[in-house]
Order: structure tokens, then C-alpha cells, then sequence
């Protein structure tokens, strides 16, 4: 009686093998073949809903002016942007949270958040929070020129990620020469 019922479970586990393979092989092959409509396969299962599309990565959310979080091999990083800081907005200390600081953050989040950025590195990939350290870029515009641009931020060098150290002085140099 032992036997006959250790034979039946292995049968059924035999069985509910073969369903999964059918169903993952047909998913696949619906998919890659366009043959499954779009928002049909869960995001879990599907894997051309990647987080990363052309090199870029998804930009989940906005911490501040100067920090976003991506998407990036299925898991979410902070990223810091290199060469720049915004004034505070999220502090814990909320005193030294500025008005500034709540509109760099909201240009930031109107523009980031949701889009597909791309991610260049310096030097130093992280800081020593775990952030990834990096050049943003929206539409092949860096993002943190940008924010230097619109006076939303001030040039911050923290050596060895200088690569366009001159460049960021000039657009602050040109900034302050306009008022």
C-alpha cells in the first residue's frame, strides 16, 4: 500500500512538471512570437519587462533633487548624482529641509520619475552609503547639467568622480555671471 501511494505521488509530481513546462514553453513562445497580447503575461513571469530597455534603467521613484532610486537587474538602487548637490528636502532633521530644496525635488520627480535614464559611472561606482554614484541622463541630456543649469544645484567635487568637473564649473561660472 506504501509503494502504491509513493508511485501516485511521484506520478503527480511527474505530471504537474510536465503542466509547467507546457505553460512556461507556451508563454514563451506566445510572447516571442507576439501571438499573447501585451499586458496579458504578469510582469513576474515575463521577462521583456525588464527594467532595463537599450542600456537605460526604469527611474522608480524620486528621493530628492540629487537622488533617485532605479530599477536596475530586477532590484531597486539609490543612485547619487556625481558633481552636484540640491538643497535638503527629506532630511530627518526637517529644519534643514529648505523651499528650495521641495522644488528641486519636484523638477527632479517631474521630470525622472517614471522615464528611462541612463546611468554613467565615474571613478567610484558607489559611495559609502551603497548609493550608485552617477552622470543621469534623460533623453541623452545629462540631468545633473541640467539641474546646475536651472540653479536648482550647486556644484559639489568630491574627488576621484571629477570627469566633468570643468565642465560643471563653467555652467556654474556662466550662472552666477547672469545675475
Amino acid at each position: 500500500m506504501a509503494k502504491r501511494r509513493k508511485r501516485i505521488n511521484n506520478k503527480q509530481k511527474l505530471i504537474t512538471a510536465i503542466i509547467i513546462l507546457v505553460i512556461v514553453v507556451t508563454i514563451t513562445y506566445g510572447r516571442d512570437n507576439g501571438l499573447i497580447p501585451e499586458g496579458l503575461i504578469p510582469h513576474w513571469l515575463d521577462d521583456n519587462s525588464s527594467s532595463t530597455q537599450n542600456g537605460e534603467v526604469y527611474c522608480d521613484r524620486v528621493v530628492d533633487g540629487d537622488t533617485i532610486v532605479v530599477l536596475m537587474d530586477g532590484k531597486k538602487e539609490k543612485v547619487r548624482m556625481i558633481g552636484i548637490d540640491t538643497p535638503e528636502s527629506v532630511h530627518p532633521d526637517k529644519s534643514k529641509n529648505t523651499p528650495m530644496g521641495k522644488i528641486a525635488s519636484k523638477y527632479t520627480k517631474d521630470h525622472l520619475e517614471g522615464q528611462y535614464v541612463r546611468l554613467e559611472t565615474d571613478v567610484q561606482e558607489r559611495d559609502k552609503y551603497g548609493r550608485i554614484l552617477a552622470y543621469v541622463y534623460l533623453d541623452d541630456k545629462m540631468f545633473n547639467k541640467t539641474l546646475l543649469e536651472e540653479g536648482l544645484a550647486n556644484l559639489m567635487t568630491i574627488p576621484p568622480n571629477v570627469k566633468y568637473v570643468d565642465e560643471f564649473k563653467r555652467i556654474e561660472s556662466e550662472r552666477e555671471n547672469s545675475y
